[in-house]
């Protein structure tokens, strides 16, 4: 049995981890698939690369509201696609190259655990003191009948397609669903969203959500409280069924997308033979500084976490990488505010309490909402449909959630996520702050006024 001080299962999230403070360690990595993970190689960077392609492509149709006539002659989808994956498919082997280099040994065939501390890998038995298990999630493929007689994508397969299907339907109402369908929309496709659901986004604030359909509805063909029932080949592509108020229809279109959730890869790993506890999603059971029900044995990321955001794993592997270092001052993961954001066609950042989380529990709040439209910026954009929701804590006078819909909704949750973290009360951020005018976080100023 070959024998390390570290093992690190997973080359995403996980591969920051090797670092200059673990260099001493004698350390391997085991990555069957690319490393850079999810995120790198058909996640948030391509996906985001793709969004800002086709916000571009949507800028020139939006102009006219503010007197700019211009035409789209073309969109170059092979170049789109090339610009991407050009830049992003070279940095798998310079990774593998780089770690080789330094010293750890690289394994690139899948892992299973055959007892506590104990990994096989391609017939070879490996152990370590610490092993770490960052193996990341994958899409959920739903018990539909006949989806496995038909060619259909999931968010690992459709940036790569060599063209822009011209009909796309997608099963799935949640972020791929929302940015995907943004992109190919923007592309050219003709979308149709199938969401069982009466919302898109339905883990979002309630306002911000209905908005958020709305808006779509006026893009695409959505279709509410529906489900699929059948899927089938079609000449033309595939043949979907569908039920919806009792009643069955057919769609048709030239490409599916499954966008129905993701679940985490533990049970490719055989985790019971290895000893761990797992919940009822297959997550990997971690105390709060990261370690799981085997001493010595670390996970994060989507392995552990029911967040499925990069920042969450990121910031989890500065924890385990402390903790490894330091086990007698150990840190505690970071699992109380958790910002997210959606980068679609408009964008949605959120984080803290939704309003109907806060009625649910019973929490005392108050509640300001503002639209950009009451902004400078906002009548520059002529942007009517877009706001700003804080929730607050009237005695406390905190910050409990903020969520946003509109333009560089990520960009502007940032200085009320670092208020809630820091402590910050509403007043502060009112009165104590000097907002630039007439920038769009005049937004935020105004709706801390009202708070």
């Amino acid at each position: 049995m070959k024998r390390y001080d570290l093992i690190v299962i997973g080359a995403g999230s996980g591969n920051i981890l090797l670092g200059p403070e673990l260099s001493h360690l004698r350390a391997a990595i085991i990555e069957p698939d690319r490393f850079g993970g999810t995120c790198l190689n058909r996640g948030c960077i391509p996906s985001k690369m793709l969004v800002v392609a086709a916000d571009a492509a949507r800028a020139v149709i939006e102009a006219q509201r503010l007197g700019v006539h211009a035409t789209l002659d073309r969109v170059d989808w092979s170049a789109i696609r090339a610009r991407v994956f050009g830049r992003l498919d070279p940095l798998h082997d310079s990774a593998v190259a780089y770690r080789r280099r330094s010293g750890i040994d690289v394994y690139t065939a899948a892992a299973r655990f055959v007892a506590p501390h104990v990994l096989e890998v391609s017939g070879e038995r490996l152990t370590a003191d610490q092993i770490v298990v960052a193996v990341g999630a994958r899409p959920v493929l739903p018990e539909i009948p006949g989806l496995d007689t038909v060619a259909f994508h999931t968010s690992d397969t459709i940036m790569r397609v060599d063209e822009v299907p011209a009909s796309l339907i997608v099963i799935g109402g949640g972020f791929v669903a929302a940015e995907l369908g943004h992109v190919f929309g923007a592309f050219g496709a003709e979308v149709t969203i199938v969401q069982r659901g009466p919302r898109l986004l339905m883990a979002e604030d309630e306002q911000v959500s209905a908005r958020f359909t709305e808006l779509a509805q006026r893009r695409f063909r959505v279709l509410l409280n529906t489900t699929v029932t059948t899927v089938a080949p079609h000449p033309a592509g595939v043949s979907v069924t569908i039920e919806r108020d009792g009643h069955l229809d057919v769609l048709e279109a030239s490409s599916l997308l499954v966008a129905t959730g993701r679940r985490p890869n533990t049970d490719l790993l055989d985790v019971a033979a290895g000893g761990h506890d797992v919940d009822d999603d297959g997550h990997l059971v971690t105390d709060d500084t990261g370690q799981t029900s085997v001493p010595g044995v670390w996970a994060f990321g989507d392995t552990a976490n029911h967040f499925q955001l990069k920042h969450m794993a990121n910031a989890e592997e500065r924890v385990v990488c402390h903790n490894l270092i330091h086990p007698d001052a150990p840190r505690r993961l970071p699992r109380t505010l958790v910002p997210h954001a959606v980068f679609s066609e408009p964008q949605v950042a959120s984080v803290g309490l939704t309003e109907q989380h806060a009625r649910q529990r019973g929490t005392d709040h108050v509640i300001a909402i503002r639209e950009y439209a009451d902004t400078a910026y906002g009548w520059a954009m002529e942007d009517t449909t877009s706001f700003v929701k804080l929730i607050a804590e009237p005695r406390a006078r905190t910050l409990l959630g903020a969520h946003i819909i509109g333009s560089q909704a990520a960009t502007l949750l940032q200085p009320l996520l670092q208020a809630m973290t820091l402590g910050q009360s509403v007043d502060q951020l009112a009165h104590d702050v000097l907002y630039v005018h007439p920038a769009l976080t005049e937004v935020l100023e105004q709706a801390l006024l009202d708070l």
